[in-house]
């Protein structure tokens, strides 16, 4: 059985709880929270907080009680944890998942229920298209959408052929699908791996084989730190140029150390974000947490305050519809600046190239190097029957 977490925010804030029998609203956080990958539920989890102490403890001026569990990136252990939520803590909203096979597996119990589902990560292609539910929400991306960024970006400098290499699940077969839809060379070698490796050797021999003009991978977490790390040793770093998409990044960087610096990938931000919003997220969440935010943590700061704004305005949760609405149409001060949602339910987003670097201060972190899509809408929506 996974680790559960109840974090009863109220008090957490210092404000007193409500009467017994009060309203409250109850929302499920799902997140990766052992193992190699854990760094990155750890960014999501601690990014969601920081949104609901923002809001004084109480999302929408409700009371809040947040249950935590660790979904250890299982499929089995999420539907289990996720039956528990609805059914023994009966939560209005499921928030978090990071990854996209765990995503897919608690999709249907989730919107097909009483709650909705709100991911601040996860965005497989099939949800964003014919699978759409009106139950269903996304502060992030649709999976493509910042691969194709780097793929147009890649293309643009004149790169004619790419080595492509990703974990072989969802996430990562969206993520070459989305590099290859803006890539407009050759691709001589596509290979994917088991999700969790950890030794690429055999990968970095192909590669070298290969002889492409540039590597291009998703490969998040821990894996992301030892093929950055396998990578350099093997002096390919200066030899063939290596993009990726949530591979180097605030949940790497520490790690990889060097290896990691100068590397490009996209995103829909970056800790350098210059917006109000943005500024006072990154300020505080580094005075709590004491590391640079991650997007993810971002993502799941953004959940929070749409959660806060879109019960505020629905007046409560008790009417799903008017909820529903809410959430569809909510304004609230995003970190990523203007926010708003497609008719799939997924973002309409600016992606930027970023880059490995440093904060005046010393600490690595991805900083935003220049514009590569503005209001970039996933190419799925089309696929999504919801009208509204």
């Amino acid at each position: 059985m996974a680790k559960r977490t109840l974090a009863f925010l109220a008090a957490a804030a210092g404000l007193l709880a409500g009467p017994a029998g009060a309203e409250e609203l109850r929302i499920g956080f799902m997140s990766t929270l052992t193992g190699p990958q854990a760094v990155t539920g750890q960014h999501l989890r601690d990014g969601f907080m920081l949104g609901v102490e923002h809001a004084g403890g109480k999302l929408g001026g409700m009371d809040t009680k947040v249950v935590v569990v660790d979904d250890q990136l299982k499929p089995d252990v999420a539907v289990q944890e996720v039956e528990g939520l609805l059914k023994r803590d009966n939560v209005h909203i499921v928030a978090g998942v990071v990854y996209s096979n765990i995503l897919m597996a608690v999709y249907k119990p989730v919107v097909e229920s009483d709650a909705f589902l709100i991911s601040a990560n996860a965005g497989p292609a099939p949800v964003a298209g014919n699978r759409c539910s009106e139950n269903f929400f996304n502060t992030s991306w649709q999976n493509d959408q910042t691969h194709g960024a780097v793929g147009k970006y890649v293309s643009d400098s004149g790169v004619k052929k790419v080595f492509l290499l990703a974990p072989n699940y969802q996430a990562g077969k969206d993520g070459l699908t989305g590099f290859k839809r803006h890539f407009k060379g050759e691709v001589v070698d596509e290979v994917y791996t088991k999700l969790g490796q950890l030794d690429f050797s055999a990968e970095i021999a192909r590669i070298q084989s290969a002889k492409p003009d540039a590597v291009y991978t998703f490969m998040p977490g821990g894996m992301g730190v030892n093929l950055v790390k396998q990578y350099a040793q093997a002096g390919l770093k200066e030899k063939i140029p290596l993009f990726s998409a949530f591979t180097v990044d605030e949940t790497t960087l520490p790690a990889t150390e060097d290896a990691g610096l100068g590397l490009y990938s996209a995103s829909i931000w970056a800790p350098d974000m210059d917006n109000p919003a943005s500024r006072k997220f990154v300020e505080d969440f580094r005075k709590k947490y004491g590391y640079v935010p991650a997007y993810y943590a971002a993502q799941a700061y953004d959940a929070a305050r749409l959660i806060d704004a879109a019960v505020k305005q629905a007046g409560g949760v008790s009417d799903k519809a008017k909820l529903r609405d809410a959430l569809r149409k909510a304004k609230f001060d995003s970190v990523r600046g203007s926010f708003k949602f497609n008719t799939n339910h997924f973002p309409v987003s600016d992606f930027y190239l970023v880059q490995a670097a440093k904060l005046p201060d010393g600490a690595p972190a991805m900083l935003k190097r220049q514009a590569v899509f503005d209001g970039y809408a996933d190419d799925y929506a089309k696929e999504c029957p919801m009208k509204w």
